[in-house]
C-alpha cells in the first residue's frame, strides 16, 4: 500500500504545473521610409510618406501592439499611419542603445514594430535573434525583417 501511496504522490508531482516560458514577441523591423539622399536629419518624401501608408497595410493580418520608433521625425512619420490605423503605442528609444531598444521589444506582448534607421536596422535584427541583414544603402528602403517564434525564424519581405 505504502508504495501505491509513493507512486501515486510522484505522479500528481509530475503533473504539478510548470510555468511556461512567457511568449516571445512578434517583431518587425523596418528602416524608415524614403529620404532624400545627402541631407542631414531629413524628412521623408512624397514617396516615403506614400510608402508609410503601405506599410500600414502590411499590418493587416498582424498589427502592432507597440511601435518603438528613434527620436528622429522621419521615424515618427515612418511609425504614424500604422500607429493611426490599430491604435498601437508609439514609444521612444535611443538610437544609440541598442541593447535597451532590444530588451525592451522582447518585453513587449503582442505584435512589435521597430523603426530604425540603416545604420542600427543590422544591429537591432541581430540582437533580436534574428539573421543580421547585410550592411544598408541609402536607397534600401521598404524592407521589412519578421522575427518569429522561439528559433527567431527571420523572414525579410519588401513593401509592394
Amino acid at each position: 500500500m505504502r508504495t501505491l501511496v509513493a507512486l501515486a504522490m510522484l505522479a500528481l508531482a509530475g503533473c504539478a504545473s510548470v510555468p511556461a516560458p512567457p511568449p516571445v514577441p512578434n517583431i518587425y523591423v523596418v528602416r524608415h521610409l524614403n529620404t532624400p539622399a545627402g541631407v542631414a536629419n531629413a524628412q521623408l518624401t512624397a514617396e516615403g510618406r506614400a510608402n508609410a501608408v503601405k506599410l500600414a497595410d502590411f499590418f493587416r493580418r498582424d498589427p502592432p501592439r507597440t511601435i518603438l520608433v528613434s527620436d528622429t521625425d522621419r521615424a515618427r512619420d515612418t511609425a504614424a499611419p500604422t500607429a493611426a490605423r490599430y491604435g498601437a503605442a508609439v514609444l521612444t528609444y535611443d538610437a544609440s542603445d541598442t541593447p535597451s531598444l532590444v530588451a525592451q521589444a522582447l518585453a513587449s506582448t503582442g505584435t512589435v514594430l521597430v523603426v530604425g534607421h540603416s545604420n542600427t536596422v543590422p544591429d537591432i535584427v541581430a540582437g533580436l535573434g534574428g539573421t543580421k541583414p547585410a550592411p544598408l544603402v541609402h536607397e534600401d528602403f521598404g524592407d521589412v525583417w519578421h522575427i518569429s517564434g522561439p528559433q527567431r525564424t527571420t523572414v525579410r519581405s519588401k513593401l509592394p
